[in-house]
C-alpha cells in the first residue's frame, strides 16, 4: 500500500467515524500518565504495579494533610519539586483547608491539579484511627478476580504429539490470572496472584518443587507506631536512583522528562506478574525519629540455564531466566533452578529538605555463575558471592532539586550519576544529570538511567527542558549524550550515540489535546557488510507522531494518531514504518455498559521499523503490541456490571497480516494469515 494510499485511508478514516456502540474500559486518565512516563515501550514489559496502584489510590484516596514523600512518589506524576512543595506549604502554613489553596503552590498547573485530586483529598480517612479487629473485618474490603485468555487459534508448539522427540508445549493453550486483594484503609494489605501463562501446566511438579506455576502472595502493614512498614512474603526494593539495588518498576527515559530522576519507594509489597524482579521473605521500615532503617532477608529460587564448565567439570550458571515461562521440558527443567540468599538493610536520613541513604547488601547463590566466552562477556561477574554497597543524597535549594548515587560492587568496579531539576522561571523547568557506569560493575538489581538495559559499561550525559508558555501549551524536549567504552552484543567495538526527543502538547480546552512528538536517535552498532574485520556503523532511527484526543460529549470520546519510523543503515536504502488508528471511548454515567474499541492499520518494512502502542484492556491488564510487516488490527473491550460489586469484563482483539502464510515463529507459529484473541474477566468486591 503507496504513502498516498494510507494517507488518504487515514484521512478519511478522520473524517467518517461510525460512532457504534463502544466501551470504555481502562481510566483514560491513568492511561495518559501511564503512556507519559513508560519509555520505550515493549510487549514483554509487565505494566501491572503501576495500573494497580493508580487504580488503589482512585479508590482510596491518599490524604493530602497527612501524606508524607514516600506515598506521593507513588504517583509518578508529581516530580521532586512538586512534592516537596507541597510538603513545605502544609510544614509553613498548616493543614489544607481547600483544595483551591493547591493552585497557590509552585509547580502546580491545573492539569497537575486534576490529575492529583483524582487520586488524593484533604479530608480522607487514614490508618489505625480507633482501630479495632471488628473494624478490619467490618470495613476491610475484598477484590477477587478471575481472568481467562488465549489466542482462539492453534499454534504449533500444541500441535506435536506427545510421542515426538521435538520440544513441545506440555500444558495448555489459555492463560489464567487469579488475583485477591484485602484491603483495611492504606495501612493493610494482603495481596496473592496465581498465573499460568499459554503453554504452561496448571500444576508443575519440577526440581522437588509443586504447586501452581507462579504464585504469589504478601502481607504489608504500615504505620504501627515505629514500624513504617512491614512485609512477610513478596516484596521489592528501591532505593537511591537504582544503581545499589532497586527490584519491580522502573521508568527510564521517556515523555516526561522529570521520570529521569528516580523516585525511591524503598520497601513495597510485590503485587505484579513478573516472575523474576522480586524478593521473598520478611523486610520491614523503622522509624527511629529522622532515621529509617531498612533490614531485609530474603530466600528465592530463581530459574536459570545451567551449563558443563569444561575447565571445572563442575555445573556453572550460565544465564539467569527473565521470561517466567514454562512450558517445554527445557523451560520447566531451568526452572526455580537455583537459590538465592540475599540480606542487608537501608539506612536513611530525612530532615526537610534534605536526604541522606546508606544501602548494603550480601547476595549468595548455590551455584557459580560463569562469564561467557565471548570477548564482550570478559568483565562479566564470575562467582557466586556478591556483595553490594551504595550511597545516595537528594536535596532542595530554593528551586532546584539536587540527585545522585554512587554504587560499588566489592573488589570490582563502581557506578554513579549527580544531577539536578530547576525550575528557572514559572514557565520554565529544567534537568541534567550525568552518568558513568563502569564496565566491571555488578549488580543484578539495578535500573539506574541509561541507553542500556542495565547501569553497566556506558558514560553519558541528559539534559531536558520543560516549557509552559500558558495553560495551552506544553513543550518537552531532551537530547541524551551516551558512550559505551567497552563492546557490547552485536557491537564489537567501543561505540557512541545520541537521542534527542521533542513534544509538544497543545490543549485548546478542557475536552482536546493535541500531540506532536518527534524522535531521532543515532547510535553505532556492527556493519552488515561481510568483511574480515568487524567495523562499526552508525544507524539512524526517526519517529514521528501526531495524535488527537478529543470528547464529543458526556459519553463518546475519540483518539487519532499517525505514527512513522524512519531507519537507515549506511550503505543501505532507508526502510520504513507506518501506523495510524482510531480509537472510539464510551463512558456515560448511569450505563451499567462501558468500553471503548480501536481500528489500527500499519504497514512497516520489519522488525527495525516496529511500532509499539500502548492498548486500553480489561481491568488492571495491559496490553502493548509491536506492529510489524504489513495488516490491519481492531479490538473491542466491553464492561458490563452485572450487580453492585460484580463486573465482567470481555475483550476481543483480530490482527490481520497482508502477504504471509504463517504467523510467529518456533513453536509459537500459527498457520495462516490472521490470529485473535479472547479475553474473559470476572471481578467480585465485597
Amino acid at each position: 500500500m503507496s504513502f498516498k494510499i494510507k494517507l488518504l485511508f487515514f484521512v478519511v478514516l478522520l473524517g467518517f467515524v461510525q460512532i457504534s456502540f463502544a466501551q470504555q474500559t481502562n481510566d483514560p486518565i491513568i492511561e495518559y500518565i501511564i503512556e507519559s512516563v513508560v519509555a520505550n515501550q515493549t510487549e514483554d514489559f509487565d505494566y501491572t504495579e503501576l495500573v494497580e496502584r493508580l487504580n488503589f489510590y482512585k479508590k482510596n484516596n491518599i490524604n493530602l494533610n497527612k501524606t508524607n514523600k514516600e506515598q506521593l512518589q507513588e504517583l509518578v506524576f508529581l516530580n521532586p519539586l512538586q512534592i516537596n512543595n507541597l510538603l513545605e506549604h502544609i510544614a509553613v502554613n498548616g493543614k489544607l483547608i481547600d483544595i483551591l489553596e493547591l493552585q497557590s503552590i509552585d509547580g502546580y498547573d491545573l492539569e497537575t491539579i486534576k490529575n492529583l485530586l483524582y487520586f488524593s483529598s484533604i479530608n480522607a480517612p487514614t490508618g489505625f484511627e480507633n482501630f479495632t479487629f471488628n473494624k478490619l473485618f467490618k470495613d476491610g474490603k475484598h477484590d477477587l478476580l478471575i481472568r481467562f485468555s488465549r489466542f482462539l487459534q492453534t499454534q504449533k508448539g500444541f500441535n506435536i504429539p506427545a510421542s515426538s522427540t521435538s520440544s513441545r508445549y506440555l500444558g495448555t493453550p489459555e492463560r489464567v490470572f487469579t488475583r485477591y486483594r484485602f484491603s483495611f484503609s492504606n495501612n493493610i494489605q494482603f495481596s496473592l496472584n496465581l498465573e499460568k501463562d499459554a503453554g504452561e501446566k496448571y500444576w508443575n511438579n519440577t526440581n522437588g518443587q509443586s504447586g501452581p506455576d507462579f504464585s504469589s502472595a504478601s502481607l504489608y502493614i504500615k504505620d504501627i507506631k515505629k514500624i513504617k512498614k512491614l512485609v512477610i512474603g513478596d516484596y521489592a526494593l528501591q532505593f537511591g536512583q537504582g544503581l545499589t539495588l532497586w527490584s519491580g518498576l522502573s521508568f527510564g527515559k521517556g515523555a516526561d522528562i522529570f521520570t529521569v530522576a528516580k523516585q525511591d519507594l524503598g520497601l513495597r509489597p510485590y503485587t505484579s506478574v513478573n516472575e523474576f524482579s522480586f524478593f521473598r521473605g520478611i523486610a520491614t521500615q523503622v522509624n527511629f525519629g529522622k532515621f529509617d532503617f531498612t533490614p531485609f532477608v530474603s530466600l528465592n529460587k530463581l530459574d536459570a540455564g545451567i551449563a558443563l564448565n569444561p575447565l571445572t567439570n563442575l555445573e556453572d550458571i550460565s544465564s539467569l531466566q527473565q521470561s517466567g515461562l514454562h512450558r517445554t521440558a527445557n523451560e520447566l527443567n531451568n526452572r526455580r533452578r537455583i537459590d538465592q540468599l540475599l540480606f542487608g538493610g537501608n539506612l536513611q536520613y530525612n530532615h526537610r529538605k534534605l536526604s541522606l541513604g546508606l544501602t548494603a547488601y550480601h547476595s549468595n547463590y548455590s551455584q557459580s555463575f560463569a562469564a561467557g566466552n565471548a570477548l564482550y562477556n570478559k568483565f562479566e561477574f564470575s562467582g557466586n558471592k556478591l556483595n553490594n554497597l551504595g550511597f545516595n543524597y537528594s536535596y532542595t535549594l530554593n528551586n532546584t532539586y539536587f540527585f545522585g548515587e554512587v554504587a560499588h560492587s566489592l573488589n570490582s568496579g563502581f557506578a554513579y550519576l549527580n544531577g539536578l531539576i530547576s525550575s528557572l522561571s514559572p514557565a520554565v523547568s529544567a534537568v541534567v544529570f550525568h552518568r558513568n557506569y563502569q564496565k566491571d560493575y555488578y549488580s543484578f538489581y539495578n535500573q539506574g538511567i541509561g541507553e542500556g538495559s542495565i547501569a553497566v559499561n556506558e558514560k553519558g550525559f541528559y539534559a531536558g527542558l520543560q516549557i509552559k508558555t500558558s495553560r495551552k501549551f506544553q513543550l518537552d524536549f531532551y537530547t541524551d549524550l551516551f558512550k559505551f567504552p567497552w563492546l557490547k552484543f552485536g557491537v564489537d567495538a567501543p561505540s557512541s550515540g545520541y537521542d534527542i526527543f521533542s513534544q509538544l502538547n497543545y490543549t485548546p480546552n478542557r475536552v482536546t489535546r493535541f500531540t506532536l512528538r518527534y524522535q531521532f536517535q543515532n547510535k553505532q552498532q556492527n556493519s552488515p557488510n561481510q568483511m574480515a574485520t568487524n567495523v562499526l556503523d552508525f544507524v539512524k532511527k526517526s519517529n514521528y507522531r501526531a495524535e488527537v484526543q478529543y470528547q464529543i460529549n458526556k459519553s463518546f470520546s475519540l483518539r487519532n494518531r499517525v505514527e512513522m519510523v524512519q531507519y537507515h543503515e549506511e550503505n543501505f536504502s532507508n526502510r520504513f514504518g507506518f501506523l495510524a488508528y482510531q480509537d472510539i471511548n464510551y463512558s456515560p454515567l448511569s450505563s451499567k455498559w462501558s468500553g471503548n474499541m480501536r481500528f489500527a492499520l500499519f504497514d512497516t518494512d520489519g522488525f527495525d521499523t516496529r511500532i509499539y502502542a500502548y492498548e486500553n484492556d480489561v481491568l488492571y491488564g495491559f496490553s502493548i503490541p509491536g506492529f510489524q510487516n504489513q495488516g490491519v488490527r481492531y479490538y473491542t473491550n466491553v464492561r458490563y456490571n452485572v450487580k453492585r460489586g460484580v463486573d465482567l469484563w470481555i475483550k476481543y482483539s483480530y490482527t490481520q497480516f497482508n502477504g504471509v502464510t504463517t504467523i510467529g515463529s518456533g513453536l509459537d507459529e500459527i498457520q495462516g494469515n490472521h490470529r485473535s484473541e479472547a479475553k474473559v474477566q470476572l471481578r467480585f468486591q465485597f
